[in-house]
Formats: structure tokens, sequence, C-alpha cells
């Protein structure tokens, strides 16, 4: 089974002989796939979420590796008590 790395490059015709393969490798790696014709890149398969199949974090853990910023308070909601009461 062949593996496909970084930045690797696959030919329409090769691609479309090892889809599932490739789809796999994706998926497993994380690292995009480009597919070309004649040498020009027509099209670029990359995991849908840009995790790595396996990644068993939750959400907002990956998150934080983002080096966001929490800029509410604590205890402070972006909804107001009305809000809630609306959906009981």
């Amino acid at each position: 089974m062949a593996r496909y790395v970084f930045n690797m490059a696959i030919s329409v015709t090769d691609f479309k002989h090892r889809c599932l393969e490739v789809i796999r490798d994706v998926e497993r790696s994380g690292q995009p796939v480009a597919i070309t014709r004649r040498g020009k890149v027509v099209a670029r398969l990359a995991p849908s979420s840009g995790e790595v199949a396996g990644d068993a974090r939750k959400p907002w853990e990956r998150l934080r590796e983002l080096g966001g910023q929490l800029l509410a308070e604590a205890g402070e909601s972006a909804l107001k008590d009305e809000d809630f009461k609306a959906l009981r």
C-alpha cells in the first residue's frame, strides 16, 4: 500500500485507481493530497475539519491549541435569562 506524504501530488488517473487508499491515508495522516491533470493541480483532498483521525480530544481542547482568548467574565453568558425561559 502506498503512503502519501505532505504536499503529495497524484494524477487523476492514479487517484481514480487508488481513491479509497488515498482517502484513508489523508484521513489517517491529516495531510492533504493534490490531484493533478497534466501536471496542474485541479483538486486538493484534505481532511474536512483539519483534524487527524483518532484525535480523541474534546472540541474545546482542540480550540485551546489555536491560542484564542475568552473575552467574557466568569459566569457571563452570551444568552439572556429570557432566552433560556423561552426554550422551556
